[in-house]
């Protein structure tokens, strides 16, 4: 049979249970006897069974003196209390005179907020067990706990000495999980007993506020489950008003829900040892008796040390197997993030190897989502399907860190990839960018063996004919399917998670800080190389004119005492001056454009095409061969028009000069939207505020595939000087760096020997 995913709403009234102030009842059980005293050792209040157990009434004895009751040494001995923390248990052996008899009593005393609590139980003894006798009880189980290190073992060891001390039907280890539902992992019983060794119960069957009270005290005795139990006289206490906590007392009355519930289970006697691990509740020893059983004192004191001992054990059996994993974990998650900070692909430090990532929280699949950019890892829902789930979680998820062990209970549409995401582990590593890792594991279909079945309730009519919810009165085996639930997230994995977030967030601080700092030092370095760029260029002019103009005068004045050869030279001497003249005025532009701001403004581009225009007609060396196509109007733009006057000059000369067709032409334009789209430049879903991408296209020469990006270079040439016009390769770098001034970028596509069309863009 399968389990119902959601608890029915007929469980409300059980799970109140759980804010039911079982602390306070304001009775005990009548095995003992219960006083409570003020600072001065007045008694407050009294167990209204004082009669019975100590031969006088609770008027006898409330606002009295302990002095009517114990000698000087007891009374001194429990005044000391009052000295100690609250919480403190501390015990005696104290005699006390009844109806002419001394009795004896152990008394145990501890202190809450306002009052000192002591608590009488009848003894036969009036000597205290001697280290010795407590010692011969307890080390022949201690050095058999001892002597196994294997848990499971272990803990069946536990349960077969605490049944051999204290002679219970059934001794039983249960262990809570980490939603307070808990299972059975070792038994010592009757052999005519049913096995309840594997059975799981709900978080219901010991609710939160027995919880708690559990980790606060580590025994809880019940002789007799169905005792009556005795009022407290006066229920309230009368300095505060208010009911006495009686979360440390050993006496506390019994719960009528807890009541029910263990008749149902056939136990009449009840003994409870808390098992502690780092501080919290970890499971209990709990041993059940059909009939009623009283254990001495001093044997439940020596159950409660042996508790200790087995938490402490815990400590080292339990965590061994967590820490081993921890451990391994910690050593993965150190190297996984060393290499992340060492790597300048962040998607591929995270990813590859793949094995990582996945073993890091060990997850069957992942996926890394850097804004619009999903990665997948291993075992995952397609791309769409995590897609999805991210708007979920951006939506659903307010914390860092989100993880389920069945995702369909808070996601119904992950069911259709339950097989490899019925489990999600959600890391959100930023809090304004989409950045998220997410981690998978498959659907585990497990058979779980409940003691009865955990939706079932009993139906109890009230007096004022309401009806509540008891507890189940069958306790057989009961089994469900559990579907659309992964293996558990462990808390260590959980924790792995965490400190991956936060190393990744130190690596990309660590990282801007370190880009900002090369920034500032290349902004300063930029400054410096432009004006020495400019001081150099702008100083080397003056001799280069000084060897221009001697060499000319050598030629004019004094080429008859030279011969042909000589004059060669000096002719050389004079091209390469004027070579040099140039190459250094490009340089200059270059620094110039470097160090200057931008006079934005709107620009027609038509008015200014028709400006470079003419002067490439006004040129003789363009006058008859020049063939311009504009085939629309160009729009008018935000820029600095005397620098984007140079982008096209720029342009349209290299458009004619590398250009060996008979008829030479060049088309200027731009690209709409749709052209845009259709040649892939613009992506269909952006925004319309996208700039407008021109174009200088030629039939000229074409550029080889392998120099497209390298033509953009300083002084790049891709021939000799004696063809195409020389030129010393400044055009374009120029024109690239003041498309770069306008937050733009430049770019050119070519067929060799037919064609190139140079695109830039203006923002």
């Amino acid at each position: 049979m399968s389990r119902s995913e959601d608890i029915p709403d007929q469980t409300a009234s059980l799970t109140n249970h759980d804010r039911k102030p079982i602390h306070i009842p304001g009775s005990i059980q009548p095995h003992g006897v219960l006083l409570v005293v003020n600072p001065q050792l007045e008694i407050l209040q009294v167990s209204n069974n004082s009669q019975d157990h100590l031969g006088k009434t609770t008027q006898d004895l409330l606002g009295q003196s302990l002095n009517c009751l114990l000698d000087h040494r007891q009374v001194e001995a429990i005044k000391q209390c009052w000295e100690k923390q609250i919480g403190s248990v501390n015990s005696h052996k104290v005699s006390i005179i009844t109806l002419n008899e001394k009795r004896y009593f152990d008394c145990i005393v501890h202190r809450t907020e306002d009052a000192v609590i002591l608590e009488l139980e009848p003894t036969d003894s009036a000597s205290e067990v001697s280290f010795l006798s407590f010692h011969a009880l307890v080390s022949e189980a201690i050095a058999q706990m001892q002597k196994t290190s294997n848990l499971t073992e272990f803990l069946q060891l536990v349960a077969t000495e605490i049944r051999q001390i204290t002679a219970f039907d059934r001794v039983m280890v249960y262990q809570f999980d980490h939603q307070g539902a808990g299972s059975v992992i070792a038994e010592a019983k009757r052999q005519d007993l049913s096995p309840y060794l594997g059975l799981h119960y709900p978080a219901t069957d010991i609710p939160k506020s027995a919880r708690d009270l559990y980790t606060r005290c580590m025994l809880r005795f019940i002789p007799t489950i169905n005792a009556q139990p005795v009022k407290l006289v006066p229920i309230e206490n009368p300095i505060t008003q208010q009911p006495i906590d009686l979360s440390l007392s050993i006496l506390r009355s019994v719960d009528s829900c807890c009541v029910e519930y263990h008749q149902n289970m056939g136990v009449t006697a009840l003994l409870v040892i808390s098992l502690i691990q780092e501080q919290k509740l970890w499971g209990l020893i709990s041993c059940h008796h059909a009939t009623s059983k009283y254990l001495s004192y001093e044997v439940r004191k020596i159950c409660e040390f042996l508790g200790r001992i087995v938490s402490l054990e815990l400590v080292h059996k339990v965590s061994q197997v967590e820490q081993d994993y921890k451990v391994r974990l910690q050593a993965l998650q150190s190297e996984f993030i060393e290499s992340i900070s060492q790597a300048d692909n962040f998607i591929d430090a995270l990813i590859k190897p793949e094995i990582r990532l996945l073993d890091l929280v060990s997850a069957s699949g992942a996926a890394v989502c850097l804004d619009n950019e999903i990665t997948l890892v291993g075992a995952t829902p397609n791309i769409e399907q995590v897609r999805a789930l991210i708007e979920w979680a951006d939506t659903q998820v307010s914390d860092n860190l989100f993880s389920s062990d069945s995702l369909p209970k808070f996601y119904p549409e992950s069911i259709v990839f339950k097989n490899t995401a019925s489990g999600l582990l959600l890391l959100r590593i930023s809090q304004v960018r989409r950045y998220y890792i997410l981690w998978f594991r498959p659907e585990v279909i497990q058979t779980v063996d409940w003691a009865g079945n955990p939706n079932e309730f009993t139906q109890v009519e009230q007096a004022d004919d309401s009806v509540s919810l008891g507890p189940r009165k069958s306790f057989a085996k009961w089994q469900e399917t559990v579907r659309l639930t992964s293996l558990p997230w462990e808390s260590c994995e959980l924790d792995c998670a965490l400190a991956l977030r936060n190393a990744i967030v130190g690596i990309v601080l660590s990282k801007a800080d370190e880009l900002a700092k090369i920034n500032l030092e290349l902004e300063r370095s930029n400054r410096e190389l432009a004006s020495f760029a400019y001081a150099a260029s702008h100083d080397l002019k003056e001799p280069l004119r000084g060897i221009y103009n001697y060499s000319t005068i050598l030629l004019e004045d004094y080429a008859q005492i030279l011969d042909d050869e000589g004059i060669e030279y000096l002719e050389t001497v004079v091209s390469l001056s004027v070579r040099m003249e140039t190459l250094i005025n490009s340089l200059l532009r270059l620094s110039q454009l470097g160090k200057a701001e931008l006079r934005k403004q709107s620009t027609d581009l038509n008015e200014l095409l028709t400006q470079v225009i003419d002067v490439f007609r006004a040129s003789r060396q363009y006058s008859e061969l020049i063939d311009i196509r504009i085939p629309r109007l160009l729009p008018t733009v935000e820029c600095d028009s005397v620098l984007v006057n140079e982008v096209f000059s720029n342009l349209i000369a290299n458009a004619l000069k590398y250009n060996d067709k008979a008829k030479k032409w060049v088309e200027i334009g731009y690209l709409d939207k749709n052209e845009e789209i259709s040649t892939g430049l613009l992506q269909p879903k952006k925004q319309s505020s996208v700039p407008p991408v021109f174009y200088v296209r030629d039939n000229g020469i074409g550029i080889p595939e392998h120099h497209l990006e390298t033509i953009f270079r300083l002084f790049k040439r891709l021939h000799s000087q004696e063809k195409y016009g020389g030129g010393v390769g400044a055009g374009l770098a120029i024109a690239k760096k003041i498309v770069e001034l306008h937050n733009g970028r430049i770019w050119v596509e070519s067929t060799l020997g037919h064609s190139s069309t140079f695109y830039f863009t203006l923002e």
